[in-house]
């Protein structure tokens, strides 16, 4: 019988190709993008890569709500990562505003590509402590982020118009910011565990829907906004946790904390 109950319970087939129908719609999008960005659509290509971004975060989702995560398609999802977030987005930059600055823009463009892989493989070889801390905090900005933050950048400049020098330094700073901070130990909420979301799905829906509405009204402009907060968070977490540990009353708990310990031994 608890055969027959495991045959029962495997997952078919069709469903273990769901996720990674969401993995190569992530992949095709991020092939268009470098396309359009070939052909002078840069726009295009941003939204390319937002689209990508979406079919990204529903892979893994899809993959564990129906028990479908495999070794192939963590591999795949990888893979695929790297050409959506790591090429495209470097090709979008050097081609939108970095191709003036000769040696030193096609450079930027080529750190940006190789943080990525960095990135990724540093992701894939995580212990499983790592993993399991990886459910509430990203150790360094997730690539898929910053592809995102420089595609809608792209959008903010070509929404207002804006170019000349303004552009050209100002997607040179923001392509290497980009690149520290994915190799860097800035640590980065996740998102993948929200009580709040779990006890009160009504009002997540609520704000889900008011979330679409706000973004709806001028997406080049809110979607700028919301990942820049984003990905100012972790420096910004950071510079609070420097600054509360060096007040004196921080370090006067510390030290009675520390006589308490010693006197208990």
């Amino acid at each position: 019988m608890s055969e027959e109950y495991a045959v029962k319970k495997k997952p078919r087939r069709g469903v273990y190709l769901l996720p990674n129908l969401f993995t190569s719609a992530s992949l095709f999008s991020g092939f268009y993008s470098m396309i359009a960005a070939i052909q002078g659509s840069y726009d295009t290509a941003a939204w390319a890569i937002l689209i990508s971004g979406v079919f990204d975060g529903l892979d893994g989702r899809v993959a564990r709500m129906t028990g479908t995560t495999s070794k192939f398609g963590v591999e795949y999802d990888s893979l695929a990562d790297m050409v959506a977030f790591g090429v495209a987005p470097g090709i979008l930059a050097f081609l939108w505003g970095l191709q003036g600055f000769g040696r030193l823009g096609w450079l930027a463009g080529f750190l940006f590509v190789g943080t990525t892989a960095l990135r990724l493989a540093r992701f894939n070889t995580l212990s499983e402590s790592k993993v399991a801390e990886s459910k509430k905090y990203f150790m360094g900005l997730p690539c898929p982020s910053a592809a995102i933050m420089l595609a809608t950048t792209v959008l903010l400049f070509h929404h207002f118009g804006i170019t000349g020098q303004v552009r050209h330094y100002g997607v040179l700073l923001l392509v290497y910011a980009l690149s520290f901070l994915m190799v860097s130990n800035v640590r980065y909420h996740s998102f993948k565990e929200l009580r709040w979301v779990h006890q009160h799905p009504f009002s997540s829906m609520v704000a889900l829907i008011l979330s679409m509405v706000v973004v709806a009204v001028e997406p080049s402009v809110t979607l700028f906004m919301l990942f820049i907060v984003y990905v100012l968070s972790g420096p910004l977490l950071i510079t609070v946790q420097a600054l509360s540990a060096r007040k004196p009353g921080a370090a006067h708990q510390a030290k009675v904390k520390d006589g308490g310990n010693s006197s208990r031994h």
